[in-house]
């Protein structure tokens, strides 16, 4: 809150459903209410948001909502373009992790008018301004994460979220290899039944002490080549990837989608180097039927060999993000099937502070922790059991 009070500014965190209150105010005077919101530009955001912007941008499928237009226009430019799709795919892949010259959240105060043809044809107000204040007033905002055009973010949390239902599972195939110490080999990737198909993302994660990224080579998918992959973070055995289409495509089992070309630093089996799970990108897929079907979220898996053995994402359970943390940190899990599994979290000594647990789907998870749950700071760990697997992680929890 601004005024020219000399107390001025307020600040005001809302609560989890959005409200807040500033009182005791000097009657009179003019102020303006500015929200404000700046964190995890990738809460909400993958590429089936990259799906919707493309079917708008090429006339297939308008998007229905003027928020939706706000949050689809990334490089903050008043217009919808290819520009906006490059800088949302290099925020899937953690080639950038926050937007160039755009907020996470923009707020649109609630009782604006947008014009009907092109919601983006001139500023929409983002400051509600009081003047003369004699009596309560309300300033109320719609808030709009940008990026996310299927409105998946998760607004009342720091950290974005977590689990989700697919319908089915995208499967794509490696034969397996030994690769000799000093070669070159070239990884093609085929994959079973993609059948309209709209994208798909991925982390791919392979052992660094036995492969070393080479290249991308483009096969039978339209528009893939080195813009689809993320390579920052290659010194960790991480490879992203993003891909989609403004229509659904059919490819055959036969057809080599992409292929990636590795040296290896020592012998090794594919099989055991390379695995595919969402510890930074979600693995998933995204298929449409027809026109009139709804839009089907699938999992990813990765088969290798011809026997048809089918290598699920190990369990695993990742390094807290972000580490350390002052308000809250989302950690992070893998899960080969579905299982009952407790987190457990606890200090030095011993003591739990927090215990989750439940019934948990295959694949991967999220929980957000927050500092007030836990009530001490300091070095913390935490600890996953299933009936099969356990694992624990270390954590700083700082004042």
């Amino acid at each position: 809150l601004m005024s020219t009070d000399p107390n001025m500014p307020i600040l005001e965190m809302t609560g989890t459903d959005g409200l807040y209150e500033f009182d005791a105010l000097a009657t009179g005077s003019d102020y303006s209410v500015t929200p404000e919101k700046d964190v995890n530009h990738t809460n909400g955001v993958s590429t089936l948001d990259l799906v919707y912007l493309s079917q708008h941008i090429l006339g297939i499928q308008s998007l229905n909502s003027p928020y939706k237009w706000i949050a689809g226009d990334v490089n903050n430019s008043g217009t919808l373009t290819t520009f906006d799709i490059v800088q949302l795919r290099k925020l899937i892949l953690l080639i950038d992790t926050e937007f160039e010259n755009n907020t996470s959240w923009r707020f649109v105060a609630s009782d604006y008018t947008f014009p009907v043809a092109n919601p983006l044809s001139q500023p929409f107000p983002e400051v509600i301004d009081i003047s003369n204040l004699s009596a309560d007033e309300a300033a109320n905002f719609v808030a709009v994460k940008i990026g996310d055009l299927n409105c998946s973010a998760s607004p009342n949390q720091l950290i974005g979220a977590g689990s989700r239902n697919a319908a089915g599972e995208l499967v794509f195939h490696v034969e397996d290899a030994l690769v000799k110490q000093g070669a070159q080999y070239t990884v093609e990737i085929t994959a079973k039944e993609f059948k309209e198909i709209l994208g798909y993302q991925f982390t791919m994660a392979f052992d660094n002490n036995a492969l070393g990224f080479v290249s991308v080579q483009a096969g039978e998918l339209p528009n893939l080549g080195d813009a689809n992959f993320g390579t920052n973070l290659l010194e960790e055995g991480i490879l992203t990837a993003s891909w989609n289409t403004s229509e659904a495509i059919d490819v055959t089992d036969e057809a080599i989608l992409f292929s990636l070309t590795f040296e290896a630093k020592q012998d090794v089996l594919l099989s055991e180097a390379i695995r595919l799970n969402s510890r930074y990108t979600v693995a998933e897929a995204y298929s449409k039927k027809s026109a009139a079907a709804p839009l089907e979220l699938f999992d990813v898996s990765l088969e290798f060999g011809s026997d048809g053995t089918i290598l699920n994402a190990p369990f695993e359970l990742y390094q807290n993000q972000p580490n350390p943390f002052k308000n809250a940190t989302s950690i992070s899990f893998q899960l080969p099937k579905e299982s009952y599994a407790t987190l457990k979290i606890y200090d030095l000594s011993g003591k739990t502070l927090q215990l989750i647990e439940g019934v948990y789907a295959k694949g991967y998870h999220e929980i957000t922790i927050n500092k007030s749950d836990l009530g001490v700071s300091g070095v913390l760990y935490y600890t996953l059991e299933t009936a099969d697997d356990t694992a624990t992680q270390k954590m700083i929890l700082i004042d």
